[in-house]
């Protein structure tokens, strides 16, 4: 639609009491900035420009697919809009600005404000909102018509301006060359000795164009995050926002304000959602799972009719049916195939659980590979590192290994084999086999009645 978009991420946030520019703090997982770079994107924008200053060795990674700009010095929006004059030479169309600290804003928020601009070919339209409290916020001024003819910030407004409630959101779609022109002309003479590029609406009326205003159908879109509180409440916006759209979608949530899902998980209908469940990352969940309570789930892959109980997973893969906790923890690359158990208290990472397979309690599996219809009893360790590499274990088809056995790798336990309860397997295991690594039993009767001190 021959759009572009600048996304203005250079503020410095002194408010968030941080070392972390503002933009980089995250909401579900995701940093503020990317919020509003991907609903530009989503909304249609063909070139997506970022404008850094402040922090930018942490800022850049964060917009690394845009095109970078780098505002030196921080001396208002208008000057950080002009630092993009050269990486948009030669574009003729309607150019977006948008604040990268409003994470809240949607993508059919930014499409209208575009089409709205191309249908009227005004040299700007300002998406504005109406406030019960405006201070802090710039004003729209409108003329006896109603027609927007300019904009007045707080420390600039007189008394009759700051009675004014429709404010300045900080989103604006422009004419490009028209931006670039008036952006010449912004000068510094306000209350805060900046470059503001408020000021390009009211130089823009004077040339003759229109200016126009979209007022915000959901005022929420346009708040900023300036400090933990505002960030805090930005993101229970967002939880709201992403829960509602899974209900609509079949997911079942006991408390939906208890469950937090980021932006890109994924969730089949049919799926319950218990309190106190977090999705994050690329997660994704298969139809008729029941998820939590109180479990958190980052880029992990779960199948259909699933149970996860009280489990922390991390970069795992989960199959169908399989089940999990409660107070389980599978670090990354643990993988549960289908119909396979791993229960209470027992942590999995980089292993294979093959299908049908159980690891019930209290036990580790770390670099291990199972096969299916294993049984691992009760305090039963894989000990995989020897302090300098870590080593692999294998556990062959209906295996049972017995209660509080460790295995030190790199070992491999055989098909059909039977591990008596508390060996150490430092060997090889047959298939079919007895494995007994146990010193022997041996009774000293009497022993207690002689040598006991309480005797």
């Amino acid at each position: 639609m021959n759009t572009a978009a600048i996304v203005l991420a250079a503020g410095a946030g002194t408010r968030m009491k941080s070392k972390k520019p503002k933009v980089a703090h995250e909401i579900l997982g995701k940093p503020l900035v990317r919020w509003v770079v991907d609903a530009a994107r989503e909304a249609g924008a063909d070139r997506i420009v970022s404008v850094v200053g402040h922090a930018r060795e942490i800022v850049e990674p964060l917009v690394s697919d845009t095109e970078i700009v780098v505002q030196k010095a921080q001396r208002g929006t208008a000057d950080a809009v002009l630092t993009c004059k050269e990486a948009l030479a030669g574009f003729d169309g309607s150019l977006l600005v948008l604040s990268g600290d409003c994470p809240l804003i949607t993508p059919d928020t930014i499409r209208e404000l575009a089409d709205m601009r191309a249908r009227s070919n005004a040299a700007v339209v300002v998406l504005t909102m109406e406030l019960d409290d405006p201070f802090g916020y710039g004003r729209i001024i409108r003329d006896g018509e109603g027609r927007v003819e300019r904009i007045v910030e707080q420390k600039d407004a007189n008394a009759a301006e700051a009675a004014v409630t429709e404010c300045n959101s900080g989103f604006y779609c422009f004419d490009a060359q028209a931006l670039f022109e008036a952006l010449e002309r912004v000068g510094s003479d306000n209350a805060q000795g900046e470059f503001y590029l408020t000021d390009v609406l009211e130089i823009c009326r004077g040339a003759g164009r229109d200016v126009l205003a979209l007022p915000a159908s959901d005022v929420s879109e346009c708040l900023g995050v300036n400090s933990r509180v505002q960030l805090a409440a930005a993101t229970c916006a967002l939880q709201s926002r992403i829960n509602k759209e899974h209900m609509a979608a079949g997911v079942t949530m006991w408390d939906p304000t208890s469950v937090w899902i980021g932006p890109d998980v994924e969730i089949a209908p049919d799926v319950e959602l218990l309190p106190q469940t977090f999705l994050l990352g690329e997660t994704q969940v298969g139809e008729d799972s029941v998820i939590g309570p109180n479990t958190r789930l980052t880029d992990t892959v779960v199948g259909s009719g699933c149970t996860i109980d009280e489990t922390v997973a991390i970069e795992a893969r989960i199959d169908d049916e399989a089940t999990c906790g409660p107070r389980a923890y599978l670090r990354p690359g643990a993988h549960l195939c289908e119909g396979a158990k791993a229960g209470t208290h027992v942590e999995i990472k980089k292993s294979t659980i093959g299908r049908g397979s159980k690891v019930p309690h209290l036990s580790y599996i770390g670099d291990a590979t199972l096969g299916e219809g294993v049984n691992v009893g009760a305090g039963s360790i894989t000990c995989n590192y020897d302090g300098a590499k870590k080593w692999p274990t294998t556990i062959g088809d209906g295996a049972f290994i017995g209660s509080d056995t460790m295995m030190v790798a790199p070992v491999n336990v055989g098909a059909h084999t039977l591990v008596a309860a508390g060996s150490v397997i430092t060997k090889d295991v047959p298939d079919g086999a007895l494995a007994i690594a146990r010193g022997r039993q041996e009774n000293h009767e009497g022993w207690v009645e002689k040598h006991h001190p309480s005797n």
